[in-house]
């Protein structure tokens, strides 16, 4: 008995928590749409999510071109395919790997950041004394940061592909001799539309899922300072768990557009 309570309590806490979260989201594209518009806080966002996970997401990209490429080389060469290393990692990267990497990595890098600030600022009483105030503390605060990342993770995932590739050149400039010109040709004579086109669309809806989670956990934080912790975590896990969900959606009608 215990185990089925607690599993009813589970889902009931899962369905009330998707309710609030579907609330919110109406709630921000209703606040989006109104004036004032804030522009500065909106620019202020951007730049500060984006400097701060520049390198971050150029590290990250550089290291798995590295390795994509270190572990592809050895199989292919028995097949006597290398020539084919440049399109298949371009492909790959841009279709999948560069996305769905640069969005965890800004999962754990921005949402966390903004779940954590979001939920100082509640328990602290500050979101308070801006709605007395009379300044509407949600499009301030939610709005312009679920903008941010909506707008600035497709530029980190482009930023991201670019170096990834790149690092990818390295390996096969120093282990099979290929020029700068002939690697970047090879991939982008296979690179078509309708590999770059559902990559970024799917980039801006990863984009959205971090900014929209990471505020719905920082605003609606509880239990005091414990709560900012425990916004900051869930904010990961959920926003990570939303990532694969969406990217499996983003995949499943990209494929039934191929077929037709």
């Amino acid at each position: 008995m215990k185990v089925i309570d607690r599993i009813l309590q589970t889902s009931k806490t899962f369905l009330e928590e998707t309710g609030e979260l579907a609330y919110f989201s109406g709630r921000f594209f209703k606040e989006a749409t109104k004036r004032p518009f804030e522009f500065k806080e909106f620019l202020r966002q951007c730049y500060n999510m984006g400097n701060s996970s520049l390198l971050l997401v150029g590290v990250t990209g550089f290291i798995i071109g590295l390795v994509f490429t270190l572990q592809s080389r050895p199989t292919l060469q028995e097949f006597g395919a290398v020539s084919w290393i440049p399109s298949m990692v371009g492909i790959s990267i841009i279709r999948e790997i560069g996305p769905i990497i640069t969005a965890l990595i800004c999962a754990g890098r921005i949402g966390s950041g903004i779940g954590a600030e979001l939920g100082s600022m509640r328990v602290t009483e500050q979101i308070d004394a801006m709605e007395v105030s009379g300044t509407n503390p949600f499009k301030y605060l939610v709005v312009t940061r679920i903008m941010a990342t909506t707008l600035m993770l497709p530029i980190l995932v482009f930023f991201g592909d670019a170096v990834a590739i790149f690092g990818s050149f390295l390996v096969e400039n120093i282990k099979g001799d290929v020029s700068f010109l002939l690697y970047f040709n090879q991939v982008f004579k296979h690179l078509e539309f309708g590999d770059i086109i559902p990559a970024t669309l799917k980039s801006f809806f990863f984009g959205f899922a971090i900014g929209l989670v990471g505020c719905f956990k920082g605003y609606t934080c509880k239990k005091g300072t414990a709560g900012v912790g425990l916004a900051a975590n869930s904010a990961v896990v959920y926003t990570s768990m939303l990532l694969f969900i969406i990217d499996f959606i983003a995949v499943f009608l990209t494929d039934i557009f191929y077929e037709l």
